[in-house]
């Protein structure tokens, strides 16, 4: 069902030591903390749909998809350029007009639940061919001044399109959420006075908001469970998978949840020390480099995990 997959990064990296001259911080203290050393950052020109449109035509071209045949579009963003959802203008730019379009809003378990999203539109013969686009550019939203988040996060998007095929590449999957914990990772809104007399508001974005110890601990805690429940759905077990793929978060999330699961760390996908988080991009943007490298191979079972924001999780275990 998986037809090809690419991917798009901003041209401008961003090091930690660039950062040490913009917030207090240092290399060694970002490295020791998150394993990350670089991250792309878009310009003022270029936001999510230029990197999404890139991620989308790139992949098209590599199997020779004729936009035309698309029939619908997901896009897994929550940094859309327009707030009423970037799907349609990704639609329209990329000449998929015969595509039905919409976005999902999911932070970083976007991709995840979007490719469950497309695979049961799949199933149920609505549609034979699906883009999924997960595209976000965090960078625009961290406040730089705030060293426990502005360097986490860096900008990318990710394509891929699934295809009918007689055959589910989906063995088991799942979706989760814990409103409850939806304070410990937030962007969000706040009123701004317009006119006191007649009681008229306006509402601005702020900057994201984390608690990054409380992040740990739902992660840690929740992906090593649902991915167990999904391998026993899949009446598969951890010795038969051939790669995890997890959000790429944070580095300590990455080995601990590998260690709770008993996989060896040669089958933990890890690119984060060279982009940082990217949200819903980070699971696509890993996937592209590990295929194109020909480390993931036709047949093998991965886990793709993702988890964040809501708080919400998903996990995927599939055959490529």
């Amino acid at each position: 069902m998986f037809s090809t997959v690419s991917s798009a990064i901003p041209e401008k990296s961003l090091s930690n030591e660039d950062l040490s001259k913009i917030v207090e911080t240092s290399d060694e203290w970002i490295k020791t903390r998150t394993g990350i050393s670089n991250r792309r950052i878009t310009n003022e020109k270029n936001g999510l749909v230029y990197l999404a449109c890139e991620a989308a035509n790139k992949a098209l071209k590599k199997q020779e998809i004729d936009p035309n045949t698309i029939d619908l579009i997901i896009l897994a963003s929550s940094t859309p350029d327009d707030l009423f959802g970037s799907a349609g203008e990704i639609q329209y730019k990329i000449g998929a007009t015969n595509a039905a379009a919409f976005d999902i809003t999911a932070a970083c378990s976007g991709f995840a639940i979007s490719l469950i999203t497309a695979t049961q539109f799949i199933n149920n013969g609505i549609y034979n061919t699906v883009l999924v686009i997960g595209a976000d550019v965090l960078s625009k939203w961290v406040n730089w001044s705030d060293r426990a988040t502005c360097i986490l996060f860096g900008d990318a998007a990710g394509a891929v399109v699934l295809q009918k095929t007689q055959k589910n590449f989906l063995l088991s999957s799942t979706i989760q959420t814990d409103g409850n914990q939806n304070k410990q990772l937030v962007l969000k809104s706040r009123s701004k006075v317009v006119n006191e007399q007649f009681g008229i508001y306006n509402r601005e974005y702020q900057y994201v908001e984390m608690n990054g110890r409380e992040v740990y601990k739902f992660a840690v805690s929740k992906l090593p469970q649902a991915i167990t429940e999904c391998l026993v759905k899949a009446k598969i077990n951890i010795d038969d998978i051939d790669w995890l793929l997890l959000h790429q978060a944070n580095q300590r999330i990455l080995t601990a949840i590998g260690d709770k699961l008993g996989i060896s760390s040669s089958k933990i996908i890890n690119n984060l020390e060279n982009y940082g988080n990217t949200s819903a991009a980070s699971i696509p943007l890993a996937l592209d480099e590990y295929v194109s490298k020909g480390q993931i191979k036709k047949g093998n079972k991965i886990i793709l995990a993702g988890f964040g924001a809501g708080f919400t999780w998903s996990v995927i275990v599939m055959t490529w």
